[in-house]
């Protein structure tokens, strides 16, 4: 009994995650003009054969806008 209410929470969740990555990979386009990863606060340093990039600001906006989304689906 516990394993298929298991597998049901398992299929429903492939499923979501399958129309996550095809709603994005049909917004790409659109989604791929943004400015992350080129925001103020994106750590890009170059010197004599070595490019260091580390995106801060572009990594806090990504993770408010997670944390808002999943505290939107619990409620």
């Amino acid at each position: 009994m516990l394993l298929r209410a298991f597998r049901t929470d398992m299929n429903r969740l492939l499923i979501a995650i399958g129309l996550i990555f095809l709603v994005l990979g049909i917004a790409w386009p659109w989604l791929s003009q943004l400015p992350l990863g080129k925001l103020p606060g994106d750590i890009h340093i170059k010197r004599d054969g070595v490019d260091f990039y580390f995106p801060l600001a572009t990594s806090l906006v990504v993770s408010i806008l997670l944390s808002l989304l999943f505290w939107l689906w619990r409620r």
